[in-house]
């Protein structure tokens, strides 16, 4: 065997002796301290915002003037890039409520 090999063999075997002699981490996350405000549709963004992050990642998105397109754009990547299962249904009801509440 060369250097080479015997450098990659090496490494690969610290690899699995690490991975296997490792202790699982544990961590606590911080407690929820925002909540929706109540209005039209609220149920509606709780069901579905609220399955992948938390309310404080909605409500701390900066001011902005265009807050229905903002919402509309949030909303819409939310489905398309991260694989949001919205219903079509839903959207406008969203998107609506965070317009008016945020």
């Amino acid at each position: 065997m060369n250097r080479t090999s015997l450098t990659l063999l090496g490494l690969a075997l610290a690899a699995c002796i690490g991975a296997a002699t490792a202790a699982p981490i544990a961590y606590k996350t911080p407690d929820e301290v925002a909540a929706f405000k109540p209005g039209p549709n609220v149920d509606v963004v709780k069901n579905n915002c609220s399955a992948c992050h938390s309310v404080d990642y909605v409500v701390t998105q900066p001011p902005m003037k265009d807050k229905k397109g903002f919402w509309q754009a949030e909303v819409t990547k939310m489905i398309k890039v991260y694989g949001a299962p919205i219903d079509d249904a839903d959207v406008g009801k969203i998107v609506d409520y965070l317009a008016a509440t945020y």
